[in-house]
């Protein structure tokens, strides 16, 4: 990713309501699925958030076990070292430094699309994953969506639910949970992507569609995502800007 790109994200991700929404929507998620997992205690539990970016994430993830965050930008892993004192790692999401069936949970927010072989990096989720390890993923969906917010974040695709739950299952996981994201803010995404296509470029490099509203704006768009989240915790959105799936090893 842009370092333009990662410093404006390292300023957003503690109050801007998709990167709000998303943390909640993990913490919860990890909590249902390790309780029925019947979990060691949190101390216990080994996480690996893989493509951690700024690491707003692992603060959260550290409620659940002990993290460690990895991405294959020395900028992302620097903007992360501010947030705390985390144990970080250097590497790519297919070629993880980690040692087979060694890990509890791996967490890959938003990382699938920047990899080429993204068969290869599940394979990967699974080599590291113990026996009955989770998995928990999310990806931009809808092809038609692409924009220059895509080109930005340096996106190689958007997915269908059929092509994730694909490269799941080949890779060996049981999906236990799979559902779109952000379903009632569809629509005013999709204008401003297509706006934003329209229009002419303001500078040679394509720019993020992260506008930041008023702060009671914020806060009701995190409680809309926030109550949509609530609901794919147990049953399936239509459709939605995201895809978010929760797989287990067998």
């Amino acid at each position: 990713m842009r370092a333009s790109e990662l410093e404006k994200m390292f300023h957003l991700e503690d109050t801007y309501w998709w990167f709000v929404a998303r943390r909640i929507m993990v913490r919860d998620l990890l909590a249902r699925h390790l309780r029925r997992s019947g979990a060691q205690p949190a101390p216990r539990i080994r996480i690996l958030d893989v493509g951690c970016g700024t690491g707003a994430t692992l603060k959260v993830l550290a409620q659940s076990g002990a993290v460690t965050g990895l991405d294959s930008s020395r900028a992302a892993l620097d903007y992360s070292r501010q947030r705390g004192r985390w144990q970080l790692a250097l590497a790519r999401g297919e070629e993880l430094p980690i040692a087979s069936g060694s890990l509890d949970v791996i967490v890959a927010l938003d990382l699938l699309e920047h990899i080429a072989d993204d068969g290869a990096a599940a394979a990967e989720f699974a080599r590291a994953l113990r026996p009955g390890g989770l998995l928990l993923v999310t990806v931009p969906a809808l092809s038609w969506l692409w924009s220059q917010h895509d080109e930005a974040l340096d996106h190689l695709r958007r997915y269908q639910a059929a092509r994730l739950r694909h490269i799941l299952e080949q890779a060996g996981f049981q999906i236990e949970r799979l559902s779109p994201l952000i379903f009632l803010l569809l629509a005013p995404i999709a204008v401003l992507r297509w706006v934003q296509r329209l229009l002419p470029r303001r500078n040679a490099q394509p720019e993020t569609a992260f506008i930041v509203p008023p702060r009671p704006v914020n806060w009701l768009l995190t409680a809309i995502v926030w109550l949509e989240n609530q609901w794919a915790l147990r049953w399936n959105l239509p459709t939605g800007v995201s895809l978010m799936a929760v797989a287990r090893k067998p």
